[in-house]
């Protein structure tokens, strides 16, 4: 376990940083929320912690690793209906990060460019989209 400001990192035995993160949908939608990049602000991502937002968990979709940085990790992917969005967040008041509600189709055309593991939990997402009635 490795400790950084107002987080713990923790590692599995294989050496994969563990994380977890989530869809959100709103529940009568076909949009996902997504929120800027700490690193890159211009790129909209996958929410991996704080989005500011609050709601139930559905369902687990599984557990996705990313081989291809320098820091390997494991996330577990949940889907969870917002049920509220705070005004104001840690994330949004400490570095300015922000959030917006995508149609499914393009939050999957804009993840497929920079970031294709998170494109891979949206993919699995709209797979058993139907199945799973959300």
């Amino acid at each position: 376990m490795k400790d950084k400001p107002n987080s713990t990192r923790i590692y599995d035995e294989d050496g994969f940083r563990r994380r977890a993160a989530c869809i959100c949908v709103r529940n009568d939608s076909d949009e996902v929320l997504l929120v800027t990049s700490s690193s890159r602000p211009e790129q909209w991502i996958v929410p991996v912690e704080e989005a500011g937002v609050v709601g139930r968990l559905h369902r687990r979709l599984g557990t996705f690793e990313d081989r291809t940085h320098i820091r390997r990790h494991r996330t577990d992917v949940f889907v969870m209906i917002v049920t509220e969005e705070l005004a104001e967040w840690e994330d949004s008041l400490g570095i300015g990060r922000k959030r917006k509600w995508f149609k499914l189709e393009d939050a999957l055309n804009m993840l497929r460019l920079h970031k294709p593991t998170q494109h891979t939990y949206l993919e699995s997402f709209a797979l058993n989209k139907q199945k799973a009635n959300i």
